[in-house]
């Protein structure tokens, strides 16, 4: 068995409306959108015009900056917009899809492990599987040049109500292997696997027949555990100028689908979930479907927010818009937009906190119908020492942060600038008394360390 990393720092936010493992299968929308604003500093141009006619895995448009980034079409169909913002800035590109299903680019089919590492990027890039690849430092889409020190899949998530990628995984254990085998190729073999310990555990060693004892990893404590960057911190720290990609395991589901299927095909496994849910469960969709077929499957519309993604990192989304590229998860939780009566200060069994400052702290497995009420406004940042409670990284991250805020590179880059993501500090924007926009100054300081380089 391979080695046992043990995190005691975290903290599991237990919520109601876990998605039952039942697959229902959405009907393709009537439109289809594909936001170039999932990209990270990606400046889109576009290589099709409204009118044009589109195949599935046929690019839309290519990156100004990096062009052997293309972005490809999930359906196929006609480009019927381009929707655009202020300074012509490129907001969407809408698609109908063809009514009588979908007509794919093809390329040839064939196991990855017999082919070239030079073979595989070209055929990434062509069909645009390569943007499923992305690298830290900073959460881009990687850079097909560079030699990555290692390649990171973490093979569960521990964020609240999180899809279980085991058995997302086991629905397609095929396409799911040969991913990876193209992953073990990209790497020069060091491709590392992040595996859940204990009862909950989704996928075991026997599963991965193909990867070295040595490179896969359990990991055993509390959210953030699942979180590809702490991960990345405990088995293969990041210093500056080392890159190492990442591949969330649905993403390498399509890869193993462009090589064993030989086409582009993007639909995804969504777990729709939150209290605010009927039937919370699994929906296979196409990447860029519209939302309004989502929100006919139970969720209630009123004083409710619907994410995409988890509570922690999510973005606020409505049935207007489109299902994001990287998107595994929907949650819909109340509003928490009603009074509540003298506030904190009214004790209760349903309040979480992480102190003792309710009897709550009695009942660890209860699930809570929590909503989206912060209980208060930004105050003075002030050291607690609730940050290195639940960030199990050895990081200094209130120091980090000031210094992000005081746009001090040389002292962000000492404290570990390079190694972090927002989403491994969404936990320490949760717990925050001051209420402060964690996450944003994380991005603020990547950003100012990007720009550095």
């Amino acid at each position: 068995m391979g080695k046992t990393i043990t995190l005691r720092r975290g903290y599991d936010i237990k919520l109601k409306g876990a998605a039952e493992k039942t697959i229902s299968s959405v009907p393709v929308s009537d439109v289809i959108a594909v936001k170039p604003s999932d990209f990270h500093n990606v400046v889109p141009k576009m290589l099709l015009e409204p009118g044009d006619e589109v195949l599935a895995g046929q690019a839309l448009f290519y990156d100004k900056n990096r062009p052997a980034l293309r972005f490809p079409s999930p359906v196929s169909g006609e480009v019927a917009e381009i929707v655009r913002g202020e300074k012509r800035r490129i907001m969407e590109v809408r698609i109908l899809p063809d009514k009588s299903g979908i007509r794919y680019v093809d390329y040839p089919k064939g196991y990855p492990g017999g082919y070239s590492r030079e073979t595989i990027i070209e055929r990434l890039l062509e069909s645009g599987c390569w943007n499923y690849i992305r690298q830290r430092p900073y959460t881009l889409i990687a850079n097909p040049e560079d030699v990555p020190k290692s390649i990171f899949v973490s093979c569960f998530d521990s964020a609240p109500l999180a899809p279980d990628l085991g058995f997302i995984a086991e629905s397609e254990r095929e396409n799911f292997l040969a991913g990876l085998d193209a992953l073990k190729v990209l790497s020069h073999g060091h491709l590392h696997l992040g595996l859940r310990t204990g009862p909950s555990a989704e996928l075991s060693e026997s599963d991965f027949p193909n990867i070295p004892v040595e490179n896969l990893h359990h990991f055993k404590g509390p959210h953030p555990s699942g979180n590809v960057g702490i991960q990345i911190h405990h088995i293969s720290p990041l210093q500056k100028g080392e890159v190492v990609w990442y591949v969330h395991p649905q993403d390498v589901l399509i890869i193993g689908r462009l090589f064993l299927e030989g086409r582009y095909r993007a639909d995804r496994m969504i777990a729709l979930t939150g209290s605010c849910v009927e039937k919370p469960q699994y929906l296979r969709m196409v990447s860029g479907q519209s939302l309004s077929t989502v929100f006919s499957w139970g969720i209630q519309a009123e004083h409710c927010r619907v994410i995409q993604g988890n509570v922690l990192t999510g973005k606020t989304t409505h049935k207007d818009d489109f299902l994001s590229f990287y998107e595994n998860q929907i949650t819909a939780i109340p509003e928490g937009d009603q009074p509540e009566f003298l506030g904190w200060l009214l004790p209760g069994f349903n309040k979480l906190s992480l102190s003792r400052t309710y009897l709550s702290w009695l009942f660890p497995k209860r699930n809570y119908d929590l909503d989206t009420n912060m209980h208060g406004e930004e105050r003075a940042f002030v050291m607690t020492g609730q940050y290195d409670k639940v960030l199990p990284m050895n990081i200094l991250p209130v120091v980090l942060l000031k210094a992000i805020l005081a746009n001090d590179i040389e002292r962000m880059e000492g404290l570990g600038i390079y190694e972090i993501s927002e989403e491994d500090f969404a936990l320490c924007e949760f717990v925050c008394t001051s209420k402060i926009p964690v996450q944003k100054i994380v991005a603020k300081g990547l950003q100012m360390a990007r720009e550095e380089t």
